[in-house]
């Protein structure tokens, strides 16, 4: 009966003609709405949302609470015309109602316009590619600082062809999804190479069968390549397990009994890299070990000969090889980098000076 009286009486203003607007930069299908509250705020419950599609009547899509004036409608379609009133309510009863809203449709952005300082940064990093790739083919020499474990490679392979000895690859435990195998893989065909170049044994253990099989592929095409197809034995390129630690004991006890004269340890690696790298150290062996895990790495730096950290894994194609492409990519990733380096440095200046503004650079 209260309620009816304040209703009859007209204390309880309605709110707020509703703002419908469509969503910026989504995919479409929501509108959102913003009204100004009823004054008599402490005289209700909240606000229901009503909502018209054309001219379809109106149905009740949502609710909020008092202190509420915003509220998001996200099952709407593309490109159909919707009207909205917002209620205030008391105990379930409709108190006020509010003016309809204009007609409003929702719809799709092709681009954020939040992300442009992301778009200027592709633009940039694309040009800078292109620019290194053209000068590459060009024929301009690109500066790439040494990486010894690199330099080391060509030493591995002519001190096993020396000593009579095997070189042992295990090309890391990950599966081919992984990037780090991706770039030991190429790095094995470097190393297959040589191998038969030299007359040299190669064995590959494998630990996953999808790594196995593009290894074996990778070492037959190598040798095709270099022109000695016929020494290749498919033999040396294993699969021995999908067990961590059973594969690992397998390549030990081939380390043990081959006694290889160089091992290769370049992918990547869980706990086993310690026992792998302690077992070869054991036998005299001139290590040389690559992996983007920083758990790892700590381990390899110490027991191995030369240890490949990080993306210098990923630099390894470029570098062997000397490919145009390759070697353009890698000097706009060592720019693109830079710039990036610079604009942090720059940036953090001028936010400890109180220029406050640059932060929406970094806003994605």
């Amino acid at each position: 009966m209260a309620i009816l009286l304040i209703f009859l009486l007209g204390v309880i203003e309605p709110p707020g003609k509703p703002l419908a607007k469509d969503v910026p930069n989504d995919e479409g299908g929501k509108i959102i709405l913003t009204w100004q509250p009823t004054p008599q705020s402490d005289e209700i419950d909240g606000y229901d949302i009503y909502r018209a599609k054309e001219e379809e009547p109106f149905e009740k899509i949502g609710s909020t609470d008092k202190w509420t004036n915003q509220f998001t409608d996200t099952e709407t379609k593309n490109g159909v015309k919707y009207q909205y009133k917002i209620a205030s309510v008391k105990q379930g009863e409709i108190l006020a109602q509010s003016e309809i809203s204009e007609q409003v449709k929702s719809s799709g952005q092709w681009f954020h316009s939040g992300r442009l300082n992301i778009l200027l940064g592709f633009i940039i990093y694309t040009i800078l590619l292109l620019w290194f790739i053209f000068h590459a083919r060009a024929g301009k020499k690109m500066f790439v600082r040494k990486i010894p474990g690199l330099d080391a490679l060509d030493e591995a392979v002519g001190r096993a062809t020396e000593m009579g000895k095997p070189i042992l690859y295990v090309p890391g435990l990950s599966s081919i999804a992984d990037i780090a195998t991706i770039a030991s893989l190429n790095i094995l065909s470097r190393v297959a190479k040589k191998t038969a170049e030299y007359n040299t044994t190669l064995l590959v253990p494998n630990r996953n069968p999808v790594v196995y099989t593009v290894a074996q592929e990778i070492v037959k095409q190598a040798y095709t390549e270099t022109g000695r197809p016929d020494i290749y034995n498919p033999d040396n390129v294993y699969f021995i397990t999908g067990n961590q630690f059973a594969y690992v004991a397998a390549v030990c006890g081939t380390m043990v009994r081959e006694k290889p004269a160089t091992n290769l340890f370049l992918g990547y690696f869980w706990a086993e890299s310690l026992i792998l790298a302690e077992t070869g150290a054991s036998t005299g062996a001139i290590q040389i070990a690559g992996t983007d895990s920083v758990f790892q790495l700590p381990f390899f730096i110490t027991t191995c000969d030369y240890t490949l950290i990080g993306e210098e894994l990923y630099a390894a194609s470029a570098y062997l090889s000397r490919e145009p492409l390759l070697m353009g990519s890698l000097k706009g990733q060592d720019w693109g980098k830079m710039i990036i380096l610079a604009i942090l440095i720059i940036g953090s200046a001028l936010m400890l000076i109180g220029v406050e503004q640059v932060a929406a650079l970094f806003n994605i």
